[in-house]
């Protein structure tokens, strides 16, 4: 079930708001829980016994981790011993959950490349023989497994590092991470900063109706916007040959993709921060306005935040982040963090590449200082182009079917096939002119920035009464495109 689709607008969502508000606080929780169980088990009804397993397991060994932490505090001449076991319980759980998140994700991808490579080293001395030694499983990957189980380990190191109190009661641990609203796509919820509101919340009017606004802007920015970039992205980019493609068409294509993704995603985690609101949660931005970026390090500080700090916190500041001395420790850091986000993202080359990319990007403006140490206008510009430039490239790359053909899609974008324009290309450039403009102004502060300017009484009234009727203008069109239109699917679902 997704967020822009009939049956979770008209039916789940108004009969989970209704049951939630009309049922008794203390049982909030619980119909909280057995609503997101039914709303993963919709599209995944074998999987949502996995994830009830991922989170019953977890929920008892921490409970057993924090038992030690606890008497390590108490317990003067066995603290070091109390402590040693509640670090084990804590290796012990991450493998364990690392290992069945391995199986689901990444086992038939290592499959694949030990296949490869024993064909390959038989295919020189001995062809005859080269043949796959391993069969591929057939394990399907289960929807949102990247999202639920980096949420489970989140709770795993809060109770280690004591950034949160756990939790006694195991509904309360699943309602955590099964919650509907971020389940599927995220954004990743950190346990510390919903652990009182799963014990205790107060829902309140202003929090419902922000909560709506909310839900119905990421709605528009899915149906409306990025669906329908997805029709060019999608024609560009499932062509049967890149070496054909004009560089205007090439351009096209993945600048449709950059706006579409961004819309896809961030659209996503607006219904789910809205969602979030109506049941009174408060789960932190995902998204900034990452194309405004002065820099990479700066992208990535506002695409895909939850993630960002996720391995900023639990990864990378563990290493020693960048408060090492060594540069090459400095850079061994940013390289593990890199592959991982590459990996986290799915099994397959392209992403790993993909993370890579950053990783180089950024070792470089770590090292060189870029672009703070910019002191004219005119190099802050060049380096905000440069920087754009960098974030589409690395979209080809995420967006191709295989590492190839990203690189003779990139070929094409600047002319290596020998053909810049035809008619077709002209015809699709200005076919999509009108909302690649629209979606470039979107991607940008300027709506807060109005809302900023509208300070007095009357402007505010104005605006206020002008974002009510847009609102409602956006939630109309957004339900005309989710019954026109076929393509429905999150890009994100993926991960």
């Amino acid at each position: 079930m997704v967020f822009s689709s009939t049956i979770f607008l008209f039916f789940f969502l108004p009969l989970t708001l209704i049951g939630y508000y009309l049922i008794d606080r203390r049982f909030k929780n619980v119909f909280l829980l057995i609503a997101s169980l039914a709303f993963y088990a919709w599209g995944e009804p074998l999987f949502v016994l996995i994830m009830i397993g991922f989170a019953l397991i977890n929920h008892f060994t921490v409970l057993l981790m924090d038992n030690f932490l606890v008497k390590s505090d108490i317990a003067c001449e066995n603290a070091g011993h109390y402590k040693k076991l509640a670090k084990l319980v804590l290796t012990i759980t991450v493998v364990l959950d690392l290992s069945l998140f391995f199986i689901f994700k990444y086992l038939n991808f290592t499959i694949s490349n030990i296949n490869y490579i024993y064909i390959y080293i038989y295919e020189l001395f001995s062809p005859a023989q080269a043949q796959e030694i391993l069969p591929q499983t057939n394990i399907a990957l289960p929807i949102g497994i990247s999202f639920f189980v980096f949420q489970i380990l989140s709770y795993v190191f809060d109770i280690y590092y004591r950034k949160g109190t756990v939790q006694k009661n195991p509904l309360n641990t699943m309602l955590y991470i099964s919650l509907f609203p971020q389940l599927i796509a995220g954004p990743i919820v950190r346990y510390q900063t919903v652990a009182d509101e799963l014990r205790s919340r107060k829902e309140t009017l202003s929090d419902f109706i922000y909560g709506t606004k909310r839900f119905i802007i990421g709605l528009g920015k899915k149906a409306i916007l990025s669906n329908t970039l997805a029709i060019t992205a999608d024609y560009c980019f499932n062509s049967a040959d890149y070496t054909q493609l004009t560089a205007l068409l090439a351009w096209v294509g993945i600048l449709s993709y950059t706006l579409q993704i961004y819309f896809d995603f961030s659209g996503y985690s607006d219904m789910a921060i809205g969602l979030g609101r109506m049941f009174g949660f408060h789960f932190d931005e995902n998204f900034n306005y990452p194309y405004i970026s002065a820099s990479v390090s700066e992208f990535w500080r506002r695409w895909h935040i939850s993630l960002g700090t996720w391995f900023r916190d639990y990864v990378y500041f563990p290493m020693g982040g960048s408060r090492v001395k060594s540069k090459s420790r400095l850079i061994m850091n940013l390289f593990v963090v890199w592959l991982l986000t590459g990996v986290w993202h799915g099994a397959s080359w392209n992403f790993i590449v993909w993370g890579l990319f950053y990783f180089v990007i950024l070792v470089f403006e770590k090292l060189t200082g870029f672009p703070k140490k910019f002191r004219h206008k005119w190099q802050q510009i060049l380096y905000r182009i440069f920087t754009l430039l960098c974030v589409i490239l690395g979209w080809v790359v995420f967006r191709a079917p295989d590492l190839s053909s990203g690189m003779a899609y990139i070929g094409a974008m600047f002319g290596l096939n020998g053909t810049f324009c035809n008619s077709s290309a002209l015809y699709m450039f200005f076919e999509n002119l009108g909302l690649l403009a629209a979606g470039m102004i979107l991607s940008t502060p300027i709506i807060p920035l109005i809302k900023n300017r509208c300070t007095g009484k009357v402007s505010g009234a104005i605006y206020s009464t002008a974002e009510t009727v847009i609102i409602a203008a956006i939630f109309i069109a957004s339900i005309s495109f989710i019954t026109i239109t076929s393509y429905d699917a999150f890009i994100y679902f993926n991960f």
